[in-house]
């Protein structure tokens, strides 16, 4: 593994569980969230980081819909 250049270097699992919980820190896991979605250093972390965009995104999406469904106002109406 000495001969890959550092931007394929495979991460870690811990490295991936690190990540996790550093983006789901409320402003600050977004921002590096969008840091590492942009950033070229590691292909590896931030194809991570974009499919937990991605992930986002889509529970934003079907809890805009639960809420336009008014599921929502009866779910969290207790």
């Amino acid at each position: 593994m000495n001969n890959i250049p550092d931007k394929y270097q495979p991460l870690s699992p811990w490295t991936y569980f690190w990540l996790q919980i550093l983006f789901n820190i409320p402003f600050v896991g977004f921002v590096f969230l969008i840091i590492f979605s942009i950033s070229g250093s590691n292909i590896n972390r931030r194809n991570f980081a974009r499919s937990y965009f991605c992930v986002l995104l889509l529970v934003a999406i079907i809890f805009a819909i639960f809420f336009a469904l008014g599921i929502g106002a009866a779910v969290f109406s207790y």
